[in-house]
């Protein structure tokens, strides 16, 4: 199933992702212990520069391909979005050329084992459970692309707003990068211990959004650039965004979400309830 994105990207103030701070990833899986949980308590996230393999990315990302250029291919229940811009256009693209107007992929993991054991690696699997104190359970996939020059942003925002969870249920994030992450493609930029304020209103602005004065109003952001077959693992309600990727860079990136395994499910107004500005007395 493809749709086109319904947000045109808009303007927005290039200060939101301005820092001078990036973040030190650890070598490996092997490198992650005591000081990191410390460090995921307090900042909210950590990075890993080298979690997965070339072999691994190569594979993932020849999967990928299959879908984006032979649509007959995507499996019943996998969702592809093309970015706004190949509105009118995508079906007059060369089969190859659409694959730098993907926005993103969704729901894909059952269906090839190459996404499977990125999901499922023993050592990720290891940490998320770590982190979260009890045995993980995947419960959200996407595969984000941030094509060149037309990737739009993804305003600051905490996933857990996102997520019909109950509040308080701890949410762990892994974003994987496939192609080095820049700011001037669009790394992942963090505010560090946001997580530990709580659900933070969220405004339907150029996305589902936290509002950018809030962002503004502080000082820290550390941006993490990743090489190729990096990750970022970070909380929930860490607020976070991505710069626009006016680059002639391309940035792929997978994204899993972890509960732990059990963990029952909420309802959409009780999302609204902890996230949403309406009844809370805030503008934006």
């Amino acid at each position: 199933m493809a749709a086109i994105d319904a947000l045109a990207p808009e303007s927005y103030d290039e200060r939101l992702y301005q820092t001078a701070l990036e973040a030190t990833p650890i070598p490996g899986w092997a490198s992650f212990g005591p000081a990191q949980i410390e460090q995921y308590r307090t900042l909210g996230f950590v990075s890993v520069a080298r979690a997965f393999s070339d072999e691994v990315l190569s594979g993932v990302g020849d999967a990928f391909r299959g879908y984006v250029t032979d649509e007959a291919t995507i499996p019943q229940g996998v969702e592809l979005q093309y970015e706004h811009a190949a509105h009118g256009i995508v079906d007059t693209l060369a089969l190859d050329d659409r694959l730098d107007y993907v926005r993103k992929l969704m729901w894909f993991v059952r269906h090839d084992p190459r996404f499977g054991a990125v999901a499922y690696a023993p050592e990720l699997l290891r940490v998320v459970g770590e982190l979260l104190g009890e045995e993980p359970e995947m419960f959200q996939e996407m595969a984000l692309f941030k094509p060149p020059g037309i990737g739009r942003e993804k305003p600051w925002h905490q996933d857990h707003a996102y997520f019909n969870l109950p509040e308080g249920t701890p949410v762990v994030g892994v974003w994987i990068a496939m192609d080095q992450a820049l700011l001037a493609n669009g790394c992942m930029v963090f505010l560090p211990g946001g997580h530990r304020e709580g659900p933070m209103p969220h405004f339907n602005r150029r996305d589902w959004q936290i509002c950018d004065s809030d962002i503004l109003g502080r000082h820290g952001a550390v941006a993490a650039p990743l090489p190729p077959g990096g990750c970022v693992i970070f909380d929930g309600l860490t607020p976070h965004g991505t710069p626009a990727n006016h680059s002639g860079l391309r940035r792929r990136a997978i994204q899993f979400h972890y509960v732990a395994k059990g963990t029952p499910r909420t309802t959409t107004e009780e999302r609204m309830a902890l996230f949403g500005s309406e009844g809370r007395n805030v503008s934006c």
